[in-house]
């Protein structure tokens, strides 16, 4: 089952493959963004035309933790040559886990027309398909953004402690040692501030990497990815899920697939997430 269109995704308009993108890479209404954990990799090649997105650099506040304001994502959007009407295809490392975050800060600022590039960086190298250091340079456009919205995609502490309230769903996608609280961080990584381990009472543990196949990248099917959210773990699609991680980042990915590739009306990414949770003064906490 090759074609996106086959897996049975709610939207599979917010995929691409890598066919689709190495057809466009000089179609001037399509710009292709690379966005990486690893702040180094672009410059060692990315693919022609690609432009970076650095998560630290560019979509986060450089004082206060939060995200770029209106005014910051117009000076973003506008260094990018982009235009409302711009398609913009995200791909990067770690199976898109970074280029997943950056389509949902675009996405907060009411960019629709972006996608993700399924497999990523991964799937096209694995394919031979050509990689550059050169960095293109694109005309600057005069970029409007609306308001930021916090309110469709995004969740705060305190919507947490009201959604708990009710017995909403939650998921925590973290790495199963995180989630049990033998580890404060994810293995192999430095401990980014929390001091105290566990969960969000009544979360459920759904690691985000479950919904990708390790061998190229690409996302399992809807039928596979139902198996495990609804038929494993009990989701029920027509209710509100929170999904969190550490910094939001592993949870924007699987805000993605909730809501794009199985069509959950309302799910939100709560990226304080477990370095806010975890630090809290009196917030209830389960291990």
């Amino acid at each position: 089952m090759d074609s996106i269109k086959d897996r049975g995704y709610s939207h599979s308009n917010v995929l691409v493959s890598t066919d689709w993108v190495a057809e466009n890479l000089a179609n001037p209404n399509v710009r292709i963004i690379e966005s990486n954990e690893d702040q180094l990799l672009y410059k060692t090649g990315h693919i022609p035309g690609a432009v970076e997105v650095d998560w630290v650099n560019d979509l986060n506040d450089q004082l206060v933790r939060d995200y770029l304001q209106q005014s910051q994502f117009e000076e973003l959007a506008s260094n990018l040559g982009i235009s409302k009407d711009t398609t913009l295809v995200f791909y990067g490392d770690k199976n898109n886990w970074w280029a997943a975050y950056a389509l949902w800060v675009f996405r907060l600022f009411g960019h629709t027309n972006s996608k993700i590039m399924d497999g990523g960086r991964l799937k096209w190298e694995k394919e031979g398909r050509e990689l550059t250091r050169e960095v293109p340079s694109y005309k600057p456009s005069s970029y409007e953004a609306q308001s930021r919205d916090d309110s469709s995609y995004r969740a705060f502490r305190d919507d947490v402690l009201k959604h708990l309230g009710t017995g909403g769903q939650l998921v925590d996608v973290r790495s199963p040692e995180e989630f049990s609280g033998e580890r404060l961080h994810m293995p192999d990584y430095p401990n980014e501030g929390a001091l105290r381990g566990g969960h969000i009472p009544g979360a459920k543990s759904i690691p985000w990497a479950r919904a990708i196949n390790p061998e190229n990248g690409t996302f399992k099917t809807a039928d596979e990815l139902r198996a495990i959210y609804e038929d494993e773990k009990g989701l029920k699609p027509n209710e509100e899920v929170i999904a969190y991680c550490r910094i939001g980042e592993r949870s924007s990915h699987t805000w993605f697939v909730l809501h794009y590739l199985l069509g959950y009306d309302k799910v939100r990414n709560y990226d304080g997430s477990w370095t806010e949770w975890g630090n809290s003064v009196g917030v209830p906490i389960e291990k």
